[in-house]
Parts: C-alpha cells; sequence; structure tokens
C-alpha cells in the first residue's frame, strides 16, 4: 500500500513543499525513513510509534520506508512527525483511503502523547504551500495565529493526532483560524517609549530625524550620559510603520529563528536588536552547521544598535561591510547554501575615549593622546565609510534638564515629517524597482536625483576642494542632501540643504584624522 501525504521544509527563510511517500508493505517488520533526514527526523521513528499507540491506534507490523521527496534536498526538523504519521494510518486504513490529501499540508512535531507541539518557520511554510497551490494546511496550535497571516489558505489549528484523524474522517470537524487585520494595524502604532522623553540634543534629534526620512546608518559620538542610547531605542518610533508585506517578511525571519512571541502572529513594530558587544561574528550575520539568522537579520526592516561601538571586536564589526551594502546575507555550507535577508539601520554609538571624556568641557579626561587614537581606530576605515551621518552630543546643562522644561516633540509629530518626506522620495523614485530610500541610492542614480542649483554646486564644490572628499565622500553628503530637501518637499538641492550634510559629515576629520 502507498499513501503519499504533504508537508513542507525550510531553507534559509523561505519553505519548500515536500512529499512524504509512505509505502507499507506485509512482511518482515521494518521502519525506514529516507530522502535526506536529518537526525532529527531519523529520530522520528520512536516518536510516531509511540504517539500513535498513545493516540489509541494500531501501528502496523509491516515494512514502512517513508520517503521524503525531492530526496535530493536536506530536510531538517521535527515539523514531519504528523506527515509521516498520517501516511502510515492512511496505508494502514485508520484514515480513510478515499479522503483527498493532494491539496492539503501538514506540519507539525509529535510528542510520545500523540499531542502536537510546534515548530519553527510555520509562517514560511504555510506561504510556499499556498504558492505550490494548496489550499488547507495544519500546523501546531501554538503556530496557528502565525500561519493565519497568510491569505488564500484555510490554517487549522491542531492539538493532538486523535483531532486530525477525525476531522479526515469526517467524525468531528476542526474550525479553521482567522487573522484580524483591524488588530494589526491597530497594534503597528502602540510603543512604550517616546522622543519628548528625550531632554534637549536639538542636533541629534535632527540628525536622528534626517537617518530616519533616508534610512542612513548614523554614529553618536559623546560623553556618558548624554543620551545616546535613548534616542537610539527611540528610532524605530519616528520610523514609518511596517507595511503588511514587511511585516510577514519580518516575521518569517522571527519564525525561523524561534524567537516570535507565541502570542503575536506577526510582528506590529519594528525590530530593535541590540546585541551585547561580547559576542561573535557567527551571532552577529548568522550561520552554524545548520545556517540559522543572525543579528543583522533579525533586525531586518528595523534598527540594529551597536552600543559601545569600539568595544566590539573588529573582526566582528567588519562583518557588517558586506550586509550593509547588499543588504542581504549569504552563508555557504558543505550542504548547501542559504541567503538571509538584512535591510537595517545600523546605529552606532560611543565615547570619544576609552573614560569617556575626551574632549569634555569640566571633566578631564585620564587617556593619553596614543590611547584615545587607538581606541577611535577600532572602528575600520571601511565601516565608517558606511555610516552617512556622525553627530556628537554634549553634555547637558541643568537648565536643559530641569523638571519645568517644556515637554520636547513627540515621536508621532516627527514620524510624520519623516512619512511625507519618504512619500515625496517615492514619488520621485516611482519607477526604480528595490528602492525604499535615498540610502540605497548608487552613483548613477545619484546623478539622476540629486540635482543641485547653482548656489549649492557651488558650496559643494568648495567644501569637496577644502576637505580634499573622496568620491565616496561626495556621494554621501549627496545621498543626505537630497534627503534633507525631502524633508523641506524641495525637488531642488538647496545650499543649505549643502550645508547641513557636510556638517553631519565632519566628526571623522575630528577623531580619526
Amino acid at each position: 500500500m502507498l499513501s503519499t501525504v504533504l508537508s513542507a521544509g525550510l531553507a534559509g527563510i523561505d519553505g519548500f513543499v515536500v512529499s512524504v511517500e509512505c509505502d507499507a508493505q506485509e512482511r518482515l517488520e521494518g521502519f525506514d525513513i529516507v530522502g535526506l533526514p536529518d537526525m532529527a527526523i531519523r529520530e522520528a521513528k520512536e516518536r510516531v510509534r509511540t504517539a500513535s499507540y498513545n493516540s489509541g491506534f494500531r501501528f502496523p507490523f509491516w515494512k514502512l520506508t517513508v520517503n521524503l521527496a525531492p530526496a535530493d534536498r536536506k530536510k531538517e526538523g521535527s515539523g514531519f512527525d504528523v506527515a509521516i504519521l498520517a501516511g502510515i494510518l492512511r496505508c494502514s486504513g485508520i484514515i480513510h483511503h478515499q479522503v483527498d490529501l493532494s491539496r492539503v499540508c501538514l506540519i507539525g512535531e509529535l510528542s510520545l502523547s500523540g499531542e502536537i507541539r510546534g515548530v519553527r518557520g510555520a509562517l514560511s511554510m504555510c506561504v510556499a504551500a499556498k504558492e505550490a497551490g494548496l489550499t488547507e494546511i495544519f500546523v501546531p496550535a501554538v503556530n496557528a495565529r502565525e500561519a493565519a497571516a497568510v491569505e488564500g489558505i484555510k490554517v487549522y489549528p491542531l492539538t493532538d493526532m486523535r483531532a486530525l484523524v477525525d476531522h479526515f474522517n469526517g467524525v468531528s470537524f476542526i474550525q479553521p483560524v482567522e487573522m484580524d487585520r483591524s488588530a494589526f494595524a491597530d497594534a503597528v502604532l502602540s510603543s512604550a517609549v517616546d522622543f519628548a522623553d528625550v531632554r534637549g540634543q536639538a542636533m541629534a534629534k535632527r540628525a536622528m530625524e534626517i537617518a530616519a526620512a533616508g534610512g542612513h546608518n548614523i554614529l553618536l559620538i559623546g560623553p556618558p550620559g548624554t543620551g545616546k542610547s535613548m534616542l537610539a531605542k527611540r528610532l524605530p518610533t519616528i520610523l514609518p510603520p511596517l507595511t503588511f508585506d514587511e511585516a510577514i517578511e519580518t516575521t518569517k525571519v522571527h519564525s525561523v529563528a524561534g524567537t516570535l512571541p507565541e502570542e503575536q502572529s506577526l510582528l506590529s513594530a519594528r525590530p530593535f536588536r541590540a546585541p551585547h558587544h561580547t559576542m561573535s561574528a557567527v551571532s552577529l550575520v548568522g550561520g552554524g552547521a545548520n545556517p540559522t539568522p543572525g543579528e543583522v537579520s533579525l533586525a531586518h526592516n528595523g534598527v540594529l544598535f551597536l552600543d559601545e561601538l569600539p568595544e566590539f571586536p573588529k573582526t566582528v564589526t567588519d562583518t557588517l561591510r558586506q550586509p550593509l551594502e547588499d543588504r542581504r546575507v549569504t552563508i555557504t555550507r558543505a550542504s548547501g547554501r542559504v541567503t538571509f535577508p538584512c535591510s537595517f539601520m545600523l546605529v552606532g554609538a560611543m565615547n570619544p575615549c576609552r573614560c569617556g571624556y575626551f574632549g569634555h568641557p569640566t571633566k578631564p579626561c585620564t587617556c593619553s593622546p596614543h590611547d584615545v587614537k587607538r581606541y577611535i581606530s577600532r572602528i575600520s576605515g571601511p565601516l565608517l565609510d558606511r555610516i552617512d551621518i556622525e553627530v556628537e552630543l554634549p553634555s547637558l546643562s541643568y537648565d536643559e534638564l530641569a523638571v519645568n522644561v517644556a515637554p520636547a516633540e513627540s515621536s508621532a509629530a516627527v514620524r510624520e515629517r519623516v512619512i511625507r518626506a519618504r512619500r515625496f522620495a517615492a514619488s520621485r523614485m516611482r519607477e526604480e524597482k528595490g528602492i525604499f530610500c535615498n540610502a540605497q541610492l548608487d552613483a548613477a542614480r545619484i546623478r539622476k536625483y540629486c540635482v543641485a542649483d547653482e548656489a549649492a554646486t557651488a558650496m559643494l564644490r568648495s567644501a569637496y576642494d577644502r576637505m580634499g572628499l573622496s568620491a565616496r565622500g561626495y556621494d554621501r553628503i549627496m545621498r543626505l542632501a537630497r534627503t534633507i530637501a525631502d524633508l523641506a518637499e524641495s525637488e531642488l538641492i538647496l545650499a543649505p540643504h549643502i550645508a547641513e550634510a557636510i556638517q553631519l559629515r565632519s566628526l571623522d576629520r575630528k577623531y580619526w584624522s
């Protein structure tokens, strides 16, 4: 007797449909699983056998062969358990043969009691099932809300194997789960922090607004206690809300990594990742024997915050160079190659020296000039070249911190200006594919979209000669000036826009020259 049911596996953050072919022959007992299974799938034999007994089903004493097709693609994880047992039960007639499972996908891990446990990547698998033309998918109950975010396919929550068999045999039916999109829209705008919490630092706030409007990477430099971390943590509150497609893509990454909260079906807020400086390069960019997403991918469509940037090993921070350029990470192993998306904004924060008080007006710096230079040089030139904005945060005065000071501008007000600027830029670049913000403009698009008037051109020419700018430095200033012009809703880049862009690009000469 041969039976075929469908399941799904993972390759990176993308799913693919797997045909689980079960053959049962009435001869000497045996149980083999083939089709490039990993150890977790090989161990499924004992889980499946015991779960069948404890669910009240007779497990056949036959020669069982299970093939996971396509057989040349490696399969990983425990999510095939339900499909394997369903195929065997169909061979033995416990699930009726006339039941049509040709457009049904089964996903889930079995416990020994027959209950069904959650798996990673349910959203990616559901997307793959829909793209393959399947109309129904059965997933563990803890993954049902996540999978229900995919439209055009019915999602059924599974609690145990008995309920699945009864559903197929028409004894009792499982009700599908649907997602409430209005709840997603309401959750997008909620946040526990606000820009109004930050006192003073008007220039740094302006720099953060420009960074958000253009998707630029930013470096904050200043002594301890000046608000660098506060500003970084509030950057997601002034970014445009996640679109539904962005939420799907971001949730897929977190689902595969196993970091998606159980009570959430979709991530509604832009990710904010702040790893510790003791992390490894693999933790940052992803990898491992079975490649998993790193922090750069978990920050996809959000913010990656590296506090105390010089404290990170240089070998770790230098791995950011390629992800910042390509906005994706490709990891190659002997078993294959996977690609993770990583389109994020980098926010770095650092003290000007190891003690933190180099250049402070009142507190003396205890570092020697050599120590200052060595500390600053831990940030490599190639990484610094990929940071568009550098801003210095001075120490706050008492008057700026006083309780009776008028409240600062809220995140909602700043976000409205950022959204208007992005819409203004989008209308100009509507024919471009894959370009969503000014930070992504290459040299050819800079020439096309960054048009300056005569006064602005003269100012930039003077700054280019006076400051000895490189071609990359010229491009960065033009991208910044284009964003500043977008905030002013100006099609032409004017002299004040160039002047502000130059000001936001001058700190490297103070600290690194």
